[in-house]
């Protein structure tokens, strides 16, 4: 090979070659040559030299491609109407789970959502493909032109799919369109959803019927929330009497069979002594809530909410509570010896750092409460201690998640860097907190 790289070779006759010892990380070869040539009638005139060679090291061209930070052929951006990130923790966590982003170049965090940037417009579509099996979205696609070969017709495209999911989250309070409601058995307006796949499933707190409609039934008849977890006010629980949902709703056949239902009294928590003005609801929570506990939920008679579909309803009620308070979040982080694994992505400047470190405790306390919302997550077992002190701000009844459903997980150096076997970035709770 190489003395197929010397020129003019051809015009003499070699007789010998062989390599000459050189350094081994010199990158250079050297070759000594012995060649012979006829100058006169009977006359050879032979001559032996040196051919230095130097090593350069070169990539192929989608090498190269992939190795710079700004090419792509193709990028999924993935984006939510709404103002939490709830959704994109959750979904983070199926796509490490089954590893649907081991093909991207990089991952790009923004305020509106995710950026996945690829290669080859084939592996963009899978990306594409996992999401419609994991969340309710619909997606458009589109091409720019970046050249053209006439003498061979070829075409460079670089190809968008942009992705939107359906602004429905766990733990929402939804006002359905009326048309929507009576075609889901005629279930009332006001309900909380409770669980998010490729449907949203949706459950009535004042009867416990329960409902479940696809995302093609929501761009049919779209709307919003009426709010997310940031507008839940804390109420304090003075009174709660269980109900039997079969004597209340003697007509519905679709009701949930894990949930208690009662009525409760409350107040909220901001106004305890200040008169003590109770406000009357009738909630799902009945078989965890007690008097003397606070419950997260959203009061109506002082929401300011513009939405056509809520202004049509004749009653509406005082309060909907939608889940129990276990106390302050922080505190409640800091006792957790478990922790989650997260994409090792770019993140934006324009990134509310308070908003999104709510989101994520909303997020791990979601976790803890709902085992069927875990299954799908990837649990480890924080390899450093957690003192479990005895806390007055943290009730003591609070869900915690079993050492069974943890995975050991990858060993850390003293930075928080992986060092085994990932090419993920471990977030350690701790720390965080």
């Amino acid at each position: 090979m190489c003395l197929k790289r010397l020129k003019g070779l051809n015009k003499v006759h070699l007789v010998d070659a062989g390599f000459v010892w050189t350094e081994p990380h010199s990158k250079r070869i050297k070759v000594k040559l012995t060649v012979q040539k006829e100058v006169f009638q009977s006359t050879l005139l032979q001559q032996v030299f040196v051919v230095e060679y130097i090593v350069h090291y070169n990539m192929c061209e989608e090498c190269q491609r992939r190795e710079a930070q700004d090419f792509w052929r193709a990028v999924v951006q993935l984006r939510q109407k709404a103002e939490h990130k709830k959704t994109f923790l959750y979904l983070e966590q199926l796509i490490l789970k089954h590893k649907a982003h081991h093909n991207s170049l990089r991952v790009q965090e923004c305020a509106e959502g995710l950026d996945f940037f690829y290669g080859l417009k084939q592996d963009a579509r899978k990306m594409v493909d996992f999401l419609m099996t994991v969340v309710p979205c619909r997606y458009k696609t589109s091409q720019e032109l970046i050249s053209h070969d006439t003498h061979s017709n070829t075409y460079n495209y670089k190809s968008t799919f942009s992705v939107e999911i359906v602004p429905i989250c766990k733990g929402n309070i939804l006002c359905l369109p009326l048309k929507l409601a009576r075609s889901l058995g005629n279930i009332n307006q006001i309900v909380l959803c409770t669980k998010v796949t490729t449907s949203m499933h949706v459950l009535d707190p004042r009867t416990l019927q329960v409902a479940e409609f696809s995302a093609t039934e929501y761009w049919r008849y779209p709307f919003f929330p009426l709010c997310d977890h940031r507008q839940l006010t804390e109420f304090y629980v003075l009174q709660i009497e269980p109900l039997d949902p079969t004597a209340v709703n003697g007509s519905c056949t679709n009701l949930s069979q894990k949930l208690v239902l009662a009525d409760a009294w409350v107040v909220p928590l901001s106004e305890l002594g200040q008169g003590d003005k109770q406000l009357h609801c009738r909630t799902h929570l009945g078989h965890i809530l007690r008097a003397g506990d606070t419950a997260m939920g959203f009061d109506f008679t002082r929401a300011n909410v513009n939405d056509p579909n809520l202004e049509q309803m004749k009653t509406v009620p005082d309060v909907l509570l939608v889940k129990k308070s276990y106390g302050d979040k922080k505190k409640c982080h800091k006792q957790r010896n478990w922790y989650l694994q997260s994409l090792n992505k770019e993140q934006s400047a324009a990134m509310d750092e308070a908003a999104y470190e709510k989101d994520y405790y909303d997020f791990l306390e979601d976790l803890e409460e709902d085992r069927q919302f875990r299954q799908h997550v990837n649990i480890y077992k924080n390899p450093r201690p957690v003192a479990m002190e005895m806390d007055p701000d943290v009730a003591q009844d609070k869900p915690t998640i079993g050492v069974e459903e943890m995975l050991e997980g990858l060993t850390l150096d003293d930075h928080g860097v992986a060092t085994a076997a990932g090419q993920v970035v471990v977030d350690d709770p701790n720390e965080a907190a």
